[in-house]
């Protein structure tokens, strides 16, 4: 493996573990980088395919629906939405669009801002998400959580919020 590698070279030749900003990534943290893209990659892949599998959505429609679901007043703005998601305001316009058609939500004019729209789940919608959220939450701990025990979910839990979000 490439950082067991640098760590044994570290105690020999004691090459630099990290670059300088502007330098070329060095083996242990490209490792790093490319590990967390590669594996990030595969599980949203297996995720995404066991949900259209199971319940014919999306990993990004489950998103959407699990944002409504959980909103305080089960509806939110199109704008909402998009900051919430890695979509953008056309792409989940888009998307909602795709859950009208399939009965999952409405889209409403908002109450306070007419130029606005609301999205609300539908009986079928919340049934759909329901059925949906129990899988993921299952896959999720197949794919990951469950490869790591307690303590290296919380050493996980503590690397991600050293990042700004």
């Amino acid at each position: 493996m490439t950082t067991q590698a640098n760590v044994k070279d570290r105690e020999g030749a004691a090459p630099a573990l990290r670059g300088q900003v502007g330098e070329p990534l060095t083996p242990l943290e490209l490792a790093a980088w490319r590990g967390m893209l590669s594996v990030h990659a595969a599980v949203v892949r297996r995720l995404d395919a066991d949900l259209r599998r199971r319940h014919g959505i999306s990993l990004t429609a489950y998103e959407v629906l699990m944002l409504v679901g959980d909103a305080p007043r089960r509806r939110m703005r199109v704008s909402e939405l998009s900051g919430a998601t890695l979509l953008s305001v056309s792409g989940v316009s888009r998307m909602v669009d795709r859950l009208v058609r399939e009965g999952l939500v409405t889209k409403e004019p908002c109450e306070d801002d007419g130029r606005g729209a609301e999205v609300a789940l539908t009986t079928m919608g919340r049934g759909r998400l329901r059925a949906a959220r129990a899988s993921h939450l299952a896959g999720v701990r197949e794919e990951f959580l469950g490869r790591y025990s307690d303590e290296e979910l919380i050493d996980l839990a503590r690397a991600w919020e050293r990042i700004p979000r």
